[in-house]
């Protein structure tokens, strides 16, 4: 009468045996693939942003310093730090941008991380000193190349070859990725051309010295509210003189930036009958904006047309 019952067992027994192999392989694959798709770590947003152009589907990108903090002066903590774990490569903008870099390069802990300063081979500007003095009064370089669309494509090839550098196998994918987003950069660059090239005003006046390399691309001028970092702060000599310049080369626009305190445009803004609008420096995107898919290219557009305003172009 039990036969019926052990017969059950066994047949349990050798389908589980079955499913244990079918699939017992298949779960180590898709393992192993997840712990050998190359890992890369960017400092901040816009190094993100080309990371994950150029990678793919082919590497895994993480962005170190927080989605909606100002990366100036920004100090990683032990967490942070552990992001470093498993990357192959971090990159980084350089030119002064990460003040944490030097720690951790010359730390010895992270030996197995290839460090990628992507604004190498460029040439920095220093920042503009002509009316703001950084802490100190001594001179320094200007990082916010990313802001010249020609010179972020510097940076996104500077990323593409350390990717086929680690992973060669992927080499002609990285390579047809970079170029591509490359002439999507090339496209922009020729969009803010035309964009500003019928333009009553030559100066505009941003919140903070970034805009030295985007300036200098499509010949402007900048008089800036504050220094290379924007929690620099303005003294009451500073504040008259903006005051001056407004009233005397009659500006009708202040810029501030998303990520910072808008009090100071706001005071001066109303002190001279000005209005104030967004020119973002692009150093980190809000979690909104995060969240709705916002692109460094959406967010050149909307800077362009912004600075279409102050500067009364047709």
């Amino acid at each position: 009468m039990k036969k019926p019952l052990v017969l059950g067992i066994a047949a349990v027994a050798i389908i589980t045996v079955v499913i244990i192999v079918a699939n017992g392989p298949k779960q180590s694959t898709l393992q192993e693939e997840k712990t050998t798709k190359l890992q890369v770590v960017a400092s901040f947003y816009p190094l993100y942003e080309f990371s994950k152009n150029v990678a793919g589907d082919r590497a895994k990108v993480s962005a170190f310093i927080p989605v909606g903090v100002e990366p100036h002066d920004w100090e990683p903590s032990a967490n942070d730090i552990l992001k470093l774990k498993d990357a192959s490569i971090f990159v980084y903008n350089g030119a002064g941008m990460e003040s944490f870099i030097d720690k951790l390069i010359n730390s010895g802990e992270y030996n197995n991380v290839k460090f990628i300063e992507t604004t190498r081979g460029i040439d920095l500007v220093q920042a503009n000193s002509e009316h703001r003095k950084e802490p100190g009064n001594h001179t320094v370089s200007n990082p916010h190349v990313w802001l010249d669309p020609i010179l972020a494509k510097h940076q996104v090839m500077m990323i593409k070859d350390a990717m086929v550098d680690a992973d060669p196998d992927n080499k002609k994918y990285y390579e047809d990725n970079a170029n591509a987003y490359g002439e999507k950069l090339d496209d922009l660059n020729s969009k803010i051309q035309i964009e500003l090239s019928h333009c009553k005003k030559d100066t505009f006046m941003p919140f903070h010295d970034a805009y030295s390399y985007f300036a200098n691309r499509y010949r402007l001028k900048t008089f800036s509210l504050s220094g290379v970092s924007p929690e620099s702060e303005a003294t009451a000599t500073d504040l008259k003189e903006f005051v001056d310049y407004i009233q005397t080369n009659n500006i009708k626009t202040i810029y501030s930036e998303e990520m910072v305190d808008p009090k100071l445009a706001n005071t001066l803004a109303e002190e001279a009958n000005a209005q104030v609008l967004i020119f973002s420096p692009l150093e980190g995107l809000t979690t909104q904006e995060m969240s709705d898919g916002i692109t460094y290219l959406d967010k050149m557009s909307e800077n362009v047309q912004n600075l279409k305003i102050g500067l009364e172009c047709q």
